[in-house]
């Protein structure tokens, strides 16, 4: 059965680090298109960064360009989302979804398959 599970949340200061991580199973991630989503509180869930099969990504935000960069380890099925340069406004639960199509999109209501988060905290 597909499975997402993220890890690698944490709370940290302004400034600081984080790499999320997000491991497959039932699926190759090669294959597909990965996003990552955020949901902070209060708000409502929107998408951050997308990369397709061909390596090809996507950041949605204009929030996190040059601080923010996703990848992709095929031989350890997972993609992840380098956070650098954190500010309190990436405060979320951030989660990794799957469209299972080679395209990306930033729709929530596209996405098939979902993790169930990693709360991210960035604050002094």
């Amino acid at each position: 059965q597909v499975q997402l599970v993220e890890s690698g949340g944490g709370s940290v200061h302004p400034g600081e680090s984080l790499r999320l991580s997000c491991t497959a199973s039932g699926f190759t991630v090669r294959y597909y298109s990965i996003a990552w989503f955020r949901q902070a509180p209060g708000k409502e869930r929107e998408a951050v960064s997308c990369i397709r099969p061909s390596g090809g990504t996507t950041y949605n935000l204009d929030s996190v360009k040059g601080r923010f960069t996703i990848s992709r380890d095929d031989a350890r099925n997972a993609v992840f989302l380098e956070m650098n340069s954190l500010k309190p406004e990436d405060t979320a639960v951030y989660y990794c979804a799957t469209s299972q199509n080679t395209w990306c999109q930033p729709q929530e209501s596209g996405m098939v398959y979902w993790g169930k988060g990693t709360l991210v905290t960035v604050s002094s």
